[in-house]
C-alpha cells in the first residue's frame, strides 16, 4: 500500500509506480530520477533540487543495492533511516519515494543477469571494491527500466560512476540523459557522504586529508604528472589516522591514467581509509 507523507507518494512496487507515473506522463509531464541508497544529506538533496529545475515530476529511489557490496563490506553497517529521509524531502517538490525491497528489486534471488562494468570497472574504486561497479550498473539499469525518466541525476563525487552510467546509456542507447551535480561540500572542504557519520571527531579531522591532497594536487598541476602524483600523495605523509588507497590521474574522456607528459584536462581520483570509514574524492585539474 501507498503512504503518503507531506507532499510526497511513498511506492514500494514496481507495479504501483508505474502506475503512477504513466498518469503523470499521460498529462504530459517529464520524469527525473535521483537514485540514491538513503542516508540522504545536503548532497543528495542537491541532487533533488536539480531534478527539479530538470522536470515536472521528480522520483526519488532509496535502496541499499546488496549486489554492489562485496564480501567484509559494510551491508549490514550502512544506514537505513527511511522516515528521516522522507522527512528530509518534503516540500522539496518530490511525487514519489521509491522504496523497493530487496525482494521487490530481486524476487528470485541474486539475478542471473547483470551488466558489466568492463575494464574502467576494475581499477580505481573497482580495484578495491571487485564487482562493485556491476553491481552498481545493474541496479542502475533496473531503476531506468521501471522509471523511465527523461534524466537522472548523479553527484560528481562519484566520478567513476557517472562515468560508467554514461557509458552505459550511450552503448545501450538508453533514451534518458545522465546530469552530473558539483560535488557539495563542508565549509572546510569534506566532501558530504552518508559514511561521514561513521567518524569520530579526530577521524572527522584527519578525513581532510583527502581534499587537501586534492588541493596540493591542483597546485602542482603547472608542473605536471609526476609534479601531481608525488604532491598529492604528500599530503597523507603527516596523518597516521588515515591510510592511503590509491590517487591518480585520468583523462576524463577516457577514464583511464593519463600518459607521462599528457596536458590538458583531467581528474584526480582519491580513496582513503579513516579509521574503519572508507571515503573517496574527486577534482577537476588542468595538467601544464
Amino acid at each position: 500500500m501507498t503512504e503518503s507523507v507531506f507532499d510526497i507518494r511513498v511506492v514500494p512496487t514496481i507495479a504501483e509506480l508505474r502506475e503512477r507515473l504513466a498518469e503523470r506522463r499521460a498529462a504530459g509531464a517529464s520524469v527525473a530520477l535521483v537514485p540514491t541508497m538513503g542516508a540522504l544529506h545536503a548532497g543528495h538533496l542537491a541532487l533533488v533540487a536539480r531534478a527539479r529545475e530538470l522536470a515536472d515530476v521528480v522520483v526519488v529511489s532509496i535502496f541499499v543495492n546488496p549486489l554492489q557490496f562485496g564480501p567484509g563490506e559494510d551491508l549490514d553497517r550502512y544506514p537505513r533511516t527511511l522516515e528521516a529521509d522522507v522527512s528530509a524531502l518534503a516540500g522539496l517538490g518530490v511525487a514519489f519515494v521509491f522504496t523497493p525491497s530487496v525482494a521487490e528489486m530481486y524476487p528470485n534471488g541474486p539475478t542471473g543477469t547483470t551488466l558489466s562494468a568492463g575494464e574502467v570497472g576494475s581499477l580505481y574504486e573497482g580495484a578495491s571494491r571487485p564487482g562493485h561497479f556491476d553491481g552498481m550498473l545493474t541496479v542502475v539499469g533496473k531503476l531506468l527500466n521501471i522509471v523511465r525518466p527523461d534524466v537522472a541525476v548523479f553527484g560528481q563525487k562519484d566520478a567513476q560512476q557517472i562515468f560508467l552510467v554514461r557509458r552505459m546509456v550511450e552503448d545501450l542507447d538508453v533514451p534518458t540523459a545522465i546530469d552530473a551535480v558539483p560535488t557539495v561540500r563542508e565549509a572546510d572542504g569534506l566532501a558530504l557522504s552518508s559514511r561521514n557519520r561513521f567518524l569520530d571527531p579526530g577521524q572527522r579531522a584527519a578525513a581532510l586529508t583527502l581534499i587537501e591532497a586534492l588541493r596540493a594536487a591542483d597546485a602542482a598541476a603547472p608542473e605536471g604528472l609526476a609534479e601531481v602524483l608525488a604532491e598529492g600523495a604528500a599530503a597523507f605523509g603527516d596523518h597516521d589516522e588515515v591510510t592511503l588507497d590509491y590517487l591518480v590521474v585520468v583523462d576524463p574522456e577516457t577514464f583511464l591514467p593519463v600518459a607521462d607528459g599528457a596536458r590538458g584536462p583531467a581528474v584526480v581520483l582519491v580513496a582513503a581509509r579513516v579509521g574503519a570509514t572508507r571515503l573517496i574524492d574527486n577534482a577537476a585539474i588542468t595538467l601544464g
